[in-house]
């Protein structure tokens, strides 16, 4: 018997039945059926790289390869930076369903390695681009969890609405009040209002949503800008949604920012925010860089958190119960 009340010799067994792997395999199927309606391209790229994101709130996991010179490699987070290399080289819409990994993400809904659907749409708007991924998802999502209509909503009048501020304007003093923030909290976030900001959206606002139900959240701060292009409207905002369902988010995509200059001096901003709060950087992709110099296309792009979906359809409350083989390294979740 181990220290977690779970016998030793149970561990091998899968976390996931085979009902569930039907239910997994059917997802699949319907996904690369959505994709093939609309003539969207299935594609496959690395999982192993020589750069990582910058973004600071992710961390990528390395491994030491004797093939590999002048430094470790990455395991990717998301097939983004090689699909739009992809984009720029002339290919038509695209897709990719593989596995991702992500450091320091363990729980009832995070696993380290997770299954991923992305995809690229040339030319979508937002409104568009939202629209592609709803219909997805609704597509993958049994009918009977779907209880109540889509609702969109934008961050700032979710924030009014649910949170009672407003998030152009309130001060980190004033976030962490909302949040009711302790010390601990005031420590770790301290004047950094997106964080703040990340912590209302989790605790105040989606936890608001409507369950059984989709909600998309759009045009979010600029500072939350990440790879998308500013809003043309508003450039305080910026071409960037997630989808919702209740309180769990599900998608997060964008209209793609086009120009490198933009996306490299986003990249340093990223690098510095990482030495300020003392993380690790780690090689920017100038493969990525040097795609977007030489032009890529307008469009649009979506993320998907694959197991996410199936646990709606199987009402699992953890995300081991719908992986054949969970996540098998030692600590708790």
């Amino acid at each position: 018997m181990s220290a977690s009340g779970i016998n030793a010799s149970d561990g091998w067994k899968p976390g996931a039945g085979h009902a569930t792997a039907r239910t997994r395999a059917w997802m699949l199927s319907a996904a690369r059926h959505y994709f093939a309606n609309c003539d969207v391209l299935e594609v496959e790229t690395p999982v192993l790289s020589a750069s990582a994101v910058s973004d600071p709130h992710l961390e990528s996991m390395h491994v030491s390869a004797q093939c590999a010179e002048g430094g470790p490699l990455f395991l990717r987070t998301s097939p983004e930076y090689p699909m739009k290399r992809l984009l720029a080289a002339g290919y038509p819409d695209i897709f990719e369903i593989g596995k991702v990994f992500r450091d320091g993400e363990r729980g009832a809904r995070h696993q380290p390695e997770f299954t991923m659907i992305e995809w690229y749409r040339h030319g979508f708007g937002l409104q568009q681009i939202i629209d592609d991924a709803v219909g997805l998802i609704s597509t993958l999502i049994d009918d009977r969890h779907l209880l109540r209509p889509l609702q969109q909503i934008s961050y700032r009048d979710a924030f009014l609405r649910f949170a009672g501020v407003d998030p152009g304007d309130a001060q980190s003093n004033e976030l962490a009040r909302i949040a009711k923030a302790d010390d601990s909290l005031m420590r770790s976030i301290g004047d950094d209002r997106d964080a703040w900001l990340d912590l209302i959206l989790a605790r105040n606002v989606a936890a608001a949503f409507p369950s059984n139900a989709l909600t998309v959240l759009h045009h979010y701060p600029a500072s939350q800008a990440a790879l998308s292009r500013l809003c043309p409207d508003d450039p305080a905002l910026a071409d960037r949604f997630e989808v919702f369902f209740g309180p769990v988010e599900l998608a997060n995509g964008y209209v793609e920012l086009t120009d490198a200059d933009e996306q490299r001096r986003r990249f340093l901003r990223d690098q510095e925010q990482r030495r300020l709060a003392d993380a690790q950087t780690r090689p920017l992709d100038e493969n990525l860089l040097a795609a977007m110099d030489h032009g890529l296309p307008p469009c649009a792009g979506v993320a998907v958190g694959f197991d996410r979906l199936l646990m709606i359809n199987t009402q699992a409350r953890h995300i081991r119960d719908v992986v054949s083989i969970a996540f098998e390294g030692r600590g708790n979740d």
